[in-house]
């Protein structure tokens, strides 16, 4: 969440992946995805490096996260081809042209 300012003074969190634009004409207008409306006091490049200081935590957050992994497999010993998997999980095996 991103912290913005009313003009009357308060502030309220929004979350910057439901933003989908910002305006100046001539306060600063963000508008999100569902049509919500906010006037703030903040100016356009200052909304856009909240949203781009955010974005940066939270890449920085999830690579400074360590999981335990199982170990990497070789290509030709998984056996049938699994879609979506990541890092060797273990995932169900759809039969080729089934559901």
């Amino acid at each position: 969440m991103i912290l913005l300012t009313r003009l009357n003074g308060t502030t309220f969190a929004v979350n910057p992946d439901l933003v989908e634009r910002i305006q100046e004409q001539p306060d600063t207008t963000v508008v999100l995805v569902d049509g919500t409306t906010f006037i703030v006091t903040e100016t356009i490049d200052e909304v856009i490096d909240e949203i781009a200081e955010y974005r940066a935590r939270v890449i920085a957050l999830a690579h400074s996260m360590h999981f335990d992994a199982p170990a990497a497999v070789a290509a030709s010993a998984k056996g049938p081809r699994r879609f979506g998997v990541v890092d060797g999980a273990k995932a169900p095996v759809r039969p080729v042209g089934g559901r």
